[in-house]
């Protein structure tokens, strides 16, 4: 089974001298309840679809099933999706063996910018550039699924991170 460890956080500084490569995502949710998502998306040229279970609890853990789909079928199947499509620009980000993944929102989430990091094992230890801020890794209001269905614009703290 495939296992996604996966910790999530804001991004306070400038990352953008670090980026090696970028690309546009647009995905969208045929389901997203507390359980499970199967999500759609489309990166670049490239169409994914996507099946992942709930963070195990008191975890950074989840199952994650990912199978390459045609990019024509992945924008039909946009059309079936659940109201609330994820657009974002993603950069990566090489530090020693791991990758950054940093996701600048568009649309709805405007404003908002999140790094993520996966993981071989939750114990591993990693290096937390300057640039990275707090961890919401188990703020579920800042999984892309929910982000759908309450964008950050939308958010009611006036800081938006409470």
């Amino acid at each position: 089974m495939a296992q996604e460890i996966e910790r999530k956080f804001l991004v306070s500084g400038d990352f953008s001298p670090f980026v090696t490569r970028r690309e546009r995502i647009v995905q969208g949710y045929l389901c997203a309840d507390a359980e499970r998502t199967v999500r759609v998306r489309i990166c670049g040229d490239k169409a994914f679809l996507t099946v992942k279970s709930a963070t195990v609890a008191g975890s950074w853990s989840r199952y994650e099933f990912e199978t390459p789909i045609p990019t024509a079928d992945a924008e039909e199947m946009l059309k079936l999706c659940l109201p609330g499509v994820i657009d974002k620009h993603r950069h990566w980000i090489e530090a020693g063996k791991h990758t950054w993944e940093v996701d600048v929102f568009h649309g709805d989430n405007e404003g908002l910018v999140v790094a993520e990091i996966e993981l071989e094992s939750e114990d591993e230890a990693f290096a937390k550039p300057d640039w990275v801020g707090d961890e919401v890794t188990h703020d579920p209001r800042y999984y892309n699924s929910a982000l759908a269905q309450l964008p950050f614009t939308k958010f009611s703290s006036p800081n938006r991170t409470s």
